[in-house]
C-alpha cells in the first residue's frame, strides 16, 4: 500500500517537460515557485511580521506578493515582489523575473534573473528565531497539495474563492499608475485566512 503513495507523491513533485514556448515554461515554473513560497513554514509568521512591525520584513513581502498573484492581484504582487527584491529577497527577484518572462518581457526578465543572482551571492536574508519558531501555517495543508496538483497538471494556481474573497477585501493604499490598486497587508489577515479556510 505504502508503494503506490510514494509513487503518487514522487509524480507529484516531478518536473514536467518542457511547454511548447519559454513564456508557457515562465509562467508555469513561476506558479510552482509561489506554490512553494506559500508552503514555507516560515510563510505566516513572515507575513505576521510585516504587518505588525515599522520595520521593512522582505520574507513578508514575499509571501504577500505571492498571495496577491494566487489570487488574481497580479499588479499588486509585482509591487510587493519588487519591495521584496529591493529589501534583499533573492528569491523575489527570481518570481519577478519568471513573471516577466511569462509576459514576454526578455529584457526586464533578464535585469530581475541578474539581480537574484547578485543577490544569492550577497549576505542571505536572516529571519528572527521567532519566525523559525513558530508552528503557523499559512494555508490548510489541502489548499497547499491542491496548488501544488494545478501546478503539475499544468494548471493555473488559484486559491478556493474563500480564501481569494479575503484577499480581495484588504484595503488598498493607492490607485498607483504603475501598478494599479496595491492591496495593503493588514494585521488580521493571518486570522482572517485561518477563518476562511
Amino acid at each position: 500500500m505504502r508503494a503506490p503513495l510514494a509513487a503518487a507523491g514522487t509524480q507529484l513533485l516531478a518536473a514536467p517537460g518542457p511547454l511548447p514556448t519559454d513564456q508557457e515554461q515562465a509562467a508555469h515554473e513561476l506558479d510552482l515557485a509561489v506554490a512553494l513560497v506559500l508552503a514555507m513554514p516560515t510563510a505566516a509568521p513572515s507575513l505576521s511580521l510585516l504587518a505588525n512591525s515599522r520595520n521593512i520584513h522582505p520574507e513578508g513581502a514575499l509571501v504577500l506578493g505571492a498571495l496577491l498573484y494566487v489570487s488574481g492581484h497580479r499588479d499588486g504582487s509585482q509591487f510587493w515582489l519588487q519591495f521584496a527584491a529591493g529589501g534583499g529577497s533573492h528569491t523575489a527577484a527570481s518570481l519577478l523575473s519568471l513573471l516577466h518572462r511569462s509576459l514576454g518581457e526578455v529584457l526586464d526578465a533578464q535585469v530581475w534573473r541578474h539581480q537574484a543572482v547578485d543577490l544569492a551571492a550577497g549576505r542571505e536574508p536572516m529571519l528572527p528565531q521567532q519566525v523559525l519558531d513558530s508552528p503557523d501555517e499559512l494555508l490548510p495543508r489541502a489548499v497547499r497539495d491542491d496548488i501544488l496538483a494545478r501546478c503539475h497538471e499544468g494548471l493555473d494556481i488559484r486559491l478556493p474563492p474563500r480564501l481569494a474573497a479575503v484577499l480581495h477585501q484588504l484595503p488598498v493604499d493607492s490607485d498607483d499608475p504603475e501598478y494599479g490598486e496595491v492591496p495593503k497587508v493588514s494585521a488580521s489577515l493571518i486570522h482572517e485566512l485561518a477563518a476562511a479556510g
